[in-house]
Formats: C-alpha cells, sequence, structure tokens
C-alpha cells in the first residue's frame, strides 16, 4: 500500500513535466512578453469569438482551433517568426493548435503556459 502511494504521488509530481513536453515548446507569461516586445511575435489566441471577445491579450489575432486547418494560409507572413499560441487554460487546444502549425511548417510555434488565465493571474493586461 505504502509503495502504491508512493508511486501515485511521484507520478503526480512529475506529470506536469511530462504534460509539457506534449505539444512542443511551452513560454512563459514573462517570456512571451519578451517575445511579444523584442521580436514582434503574433499572439495566436485558438479559443472561439465569444470566449476570445470577453476578454483577450493585446493585439491577439484569433482563429479558433476547430477552423484553423482551413485558415492556415492567413497566417503565411508568419511562417519564420514566432507565434505563441494562447487557449483558455493552456490545455488541449493550444497542443492541437501547435502541432497542427508546426507540421504545416511554421518554425518558431509555442504554447502559452496556463494560457489567458495565467496571463490574468500574472496581472498582465487583456483587452475587450
Amino acid at each position: 500500500m505504502l509503495v502504491a502511494v508512493a508511486l501515485a504521488s511521484g507520478l503526480m509530481l512529475i506529470w506536469p513535466y511530462l504534460r509539457r513536453g506534449a505539444g512542443g515548446p511551452w513560454i512563459n507569461t514573462l517570456q512571451a512578453t519578451q517575445s511579444i516586445n523584442r521580436e514582434d511575435a503574433l499572439v495566436l489566441d485558438v479559443r472561439d469569438a465569444a470566449e476570445f471577445a470577453q476578454s483577450h491579450l493585446l493585439g491577439a489575432r484569433n482563429i479558433p482551433v476547430m477552423h484553423l486547418d482551413s485558415r492556415v494560409s492567413e497566417l503565411d507572413a508568419y511562417r519564420d517568426k514566432p507565434i505563441i499560441v494562447v487557449c483558455g487554460e493552456g490545455a488541449k487546444p493550444s497542443i492541437q493548435a501547435s502541432k497542427l502549425l508546426r507540421g504545416k511548417g511554421f518554425s518558431h510555434v509555442q504554447s502559452l503556459t496556463g494560457g489567458v488565465a495565467a496571463w490574468k493571474q500574472a496581472g498582465l493586461p487583456v483587452t475587450k
């Protein structure tokens, strides 16, 4: 019983690191602001339009993840530039979008750890 508890707690400790490896590189809020300011990174918000309208990062572009495959040509100008993919909480939608973009030849795609929720929690500006 003690061994099972130790294994379970060990797995819970390493789970965030395993999850981070999924979907490619991740970027935190500090790194994201630096990339936006220094490298003119595109912030791609992959939430649906209603969530985007409630609040989003300044200058973010909204293409819902379900429409990204058909609208990827809109991002051709950013093929070799940094793209920061953002969803609500930095989970499945941003992972899907990042994988799709890398599969389409975009070279510098990163997901924002924690998504818009982490951005707000850090006290960084959002707009409606």
